[in-house]
Order: C-alpha cells, then structure tokens, then sequence
C-alpha cells in the first residue's frame, strides 16, 4: 500500500476526531505511523489501521472504509486538481480510472498497486461498474464513488451486487448518480 493512502487517513482522521486521535490508532496498531507519500507498506498496517478504528468507533470495519473513501476525495482533489479538472460529472470521472487516472497514480506513485475496473451500463442506464483487486477494499471503493459524486456536486447510490468477500470473482456495483 502507497504511502500517500496513509497520509490521506491520517488527515481524514486528525481532521474529524483529532491529532490525538490518529495517534491513538497508531498506537492501539501498534505502528510507527512514519508514512511517507512514496514509501509502500505492508497491506497488513492499513487493515490493523482499520481494525482498531472499527473498535473504536464500534462500526464495522467496511464502513470505517466506505468513511474513509468518501472524506479522502476532496483531500485527493487539493492534492491533484487535474485529474477532476477535465470532467463536469461523476459518470465521466469514474470512467476515466483505468485509461487516465490510474496510469497517472503509477507515475506519481512508483510500485503503486490500483484495482482495475469495467463499465458497463444496467437496463435503466445506470452505471454498472466491476471491482477486482487482490486487497479486496471494496468498500473503500464505494467511498470514493460517492465522494466523486460530492465533488460534482451529485449523490450515488450504490448497491454492492456481488462480492469478492463472499465469493464473487470481482465486486459489482450498481451505480444511480443524480443530483
């Protein structure tokens, strides 16, 4: 795991609950919590991270990161404004991680491992989006749809179809962006 994932909890966390409360975390993960944006760390310090605030919070640990998903955008868009700056809508955006925004996190983030996903659109025209990824944080991944759709200033909802925690090949979400 990236570094700078790692920064954007630690801001998402101090901002919300306090600097006293990331290191709290820290030190109930029994981690260091030195983090540098380039450096890559073990998966293993993410999901003890999430451990610990799902204790702590008494919230399941695919909520604690579907929270952290949503509250990293804005933090991800002050950091990289260009990869928001060419869409006027949530649709577009999304549609752009494979082609555009993940091959320009490889450039930034040497080593950096990215889902990969597909697109396609339901009977309804919403949009039906595929998730794999060996880390399996899908529900991350559904906090950063509707934190996309914050920024363009729409709502997702999201109905998590298939599951690769129970099983699935890939994860399957049904998107309905609206304003």
């Amino acid at each position: 795991m990236k570094g700078v994932i790692f920064n954007l909890l630690e801001q998402a966390v101090s901002t919300e609950f306090g600097a006293a409360t990331w290191d709290k975390l820290l030190d109930d993960a029994k981690l260091s919590g030195a983090y540098t944006s380039l450096g890559s760390y073990a998966d293993a310090e993410i999901i003890a991270l999430v451990d610990v605030a799902s204790k702590a919070l008494k919230l399941p640990p695919p909520d604690v990161l579907r929270w952290f998903g949503h509250r990293a955008m804005p933090m991800l868009f002050a950091r990289h404004p260009d990869f928001f700056s060419k869409h006027a809508a949530t649709r577009s955006f999304l549609l752009t991680l494979n082609d555009i925004i993940h091959p320009e996190v490889h450039k930034l983030y040497p080593g950096a491992i990215t889902p990969v996903f597909d697109f396609g659109v339901s009977e309804d025209g919403d949009l039906v989006i595929g998730y794999s990824s060996p880390r399996k944080l899908c529900a991350l991944a559904e906090g950063f749809i509707k934190g996309s759709a914050e920024h363009f200033h729409e709502q997702a909802d999201i109905e998590h179809q298939q599951c690769m925690h129970e099983g699935a090949v890939k994860c399957v979400f049904h998107v309905r962006i609206h304003r």
